[in-house]
């Protein structure tokens, strides 16, 4: 797809840190289902927020991506697990 006039595409340099924003409601399912999709890569996975009442809660979650298919694929693998509602 073309950049519109006067915007450019931002060049990532691979491989390189990249982060996540995960939102679901339960913790322990969240942390399993990023333990299921990352595997035995290093990742560090840190409670960001909670709702007011607690219903959700959001994480960050920091791994090493190796190239834009691996950084899509991580992405599209949280999208589609039932224990995410929202990946940013």
């Amino acid at each position: 797809m073309k950049e519109p006039e006067g915007r450019t595409s931002a060049v990532i340099n691979y491989p390189c840190p990249w982060s996540y924003q995960i939102i679901g409601a339960d913790e322990d399912s969240l942390r399993r289902a990023v333990a299921e999709i990352i595997q035995d890569r290093t990742y560090r996975m840190v409670l960001s927020r909670s709702s007011e009442k607690g219903k959700y809660r959001s994480f960050q979650l920091e791994i090493v991506v190796e190239s834009e298919g691996h950084r899509l694929a991580v992405y599209e693998a949280l999208r589609a697990h039932p224990a995410v509602k929202i990946v940013l």
